[in-house]
């Protein structure tokens, strides 16, 4: 492999957080195809030069990246973009707007009502019965402690799509479930309940339509919902 030297260029660092405009930065450089993954970055000294930035703001960049999978930082040998990230951009872009509730909300909005109308016609029976299972423990919950049922539900849906392209989509679905589970403070089981049961019924027609609408109207509610609650803290 080519570990020489490549002609890159960056945009201009002007935001207040540098550190997170640096990550932005380089990770733009496998976005854009200026890198790609397995190359070497410039040494620490090179782009503090070309990023503008001083040494502490880029290692904090670094190190945040690198907690993400994206680079590795290999002693004498210098800072590499690990080979799979590519296999994996949209957890990336899902990882850098962590702090952006609303962003992740619609990406998962984005992700499911397009993984449901591809489920709605390829799931099989035994995918039906696992969801009718997680409804089961929804309704029978006595503490409100179901999300763990929530979650297998919306799981089982987007595996269904049974689709290898996006399949590596699915975990960064998750991430997007548990992060906006952390927030939610109040359950409203019999709503959720109904909402599962609704998406259920349209999968179980194997009707596409009907099921986007369904899981529209109930990601909308938790939208809603999650940032009411948000704004609130």
């Amino acid at each position: 492999m080519d570990h020489s030297p490549k002609k890159i260029t960056f945009g201009t660092v002007t935001r207040n957080t540098l550190s997170k405009q640096v990550e932005e930065n380089i990770t733009q450089l496998l976005i854009s195809g200026q890198m790609k993954p397995g190359d070497k970055l410039p040494t620490e000294m090179e782009l503090m030069e070309i990023l503008n930035v001083s040494r502490p703001v880029l290692r904090e960049a670094l190190s945040s990246l690198e907690s993400l999978g994206i680079i590795t930082r290999k002693t004498r040998e210098g800072t590499f973009f690990n080979n799979k990230v590519s296999s994996h951009p949209f957890s990336v872009m899902l990882a850098l707007a962590s702090d952006n509730l609303q962003a992740m909300i619609e990406a998962r909005m984005a992700l499911e009502l397009g993984l449901i109308t591809i489920a709605a016609e390829k799931i099989c029976d035994e995918d039906l019965e696992r969801l009718k299972q997680t409804i089961d423990v929804i309704e029978s919950s006595k503490d409100n402690n179901y999300w763990e049922a929530d979650l297998e539900f919306h799981r089982i849906i987007a595996l269904s799509a049974n689709n290898p392209v996006v399949e590596g989509l699915i975990d960064s679905l998750i991430v997007t479930l548990i992060k906006t589970n952390s927030i939610v403070k109040v359950r409203e089981r019999e709503r959720t309940l109904n909402h599962h049961i609704a998406i259920y019924n349209a999968l179980a027609k194997r009707d596409p339509f009907e099921a986007f609408h369904q899981m529209f109207l109930h990601l909308d509610y938790v939208r809603q919902k999650v940032l009411k609650t948000d704004r609130s803290d």
